[in-house]
């Protein structure tokens, strides 16, 4: 367990940013994420980027939009009548909404606009659009879990609310 290969259970530590250098999440001050190489559980290309790495090898790469959560889709922004809302509701631009689909499934929504007659919400991933920046470390390889295995298939740790679980 020299390398980064699938089947392996890899700890990174890493941190990611936007193209104007923002932090969207990271690991620092945490627990490292650990990835399951192959199960397809973060971003395909963050999984082929760690490949061949070595324990304590450091790595910074980036994703394209197309390799992280695709390009902004003006058909996913839907307007709802303002009165579909609970009557004590406030939305504001900016507010994450729970929304509801028709099986049950629950998912965020951001308020894109918020008047006295409709509110907007997009349902694109808040990193749509966006190129992702990440600089990694491996921290551990092991044929077994070191952690409980969770999280949201996102590419990143999503216990800071910065990703899409």
């Amino acid at each position: 367990m020299d390398k980064v290969e699938n089947g392996l259970f890899v700890s990174v530590h890493y941190t990611g940013t936007l193209d104007d250098g923002q932090v969207f999440d990271s690991s620092q001050g945490r627990q490292p994420l650990e990835v399951e190489v192959g199960a397809g559980r973060v971003l395909k290309e963050f999984e082929t980027a760690l490949m061949g790495m070595a324990l304590n090898e450091k790595k910074v790469f980036t994703l394209s939009p197309d390799d992280a959560y695709g390009d902004r889709k003006d058909e996913l922004n839907h307007s709802f009548a303002r009165s579909e809302l609970p009557a004590d509701a406030d939305p504001k631009v900016g507010d994450v909404l729970t929304l509801t689909s028709s099986d049950g499934q629950q998912f965020p929504a951001r308020i894109a606009e918020a008047d006295a007659e409709k509110v907007v919400v997009d349902l694109n991933h808040p990193l749509a659009g966006q190129s992702l920046t990440f600089d990694v470390e491996v921290v551990g390889i092991s044929a077994t879990p070191t952690q409980p295995q969770m999280g949201c298939g996102s590419g990143c740790d999503c216990s800071s609310g910065g990703c899409d679980c």
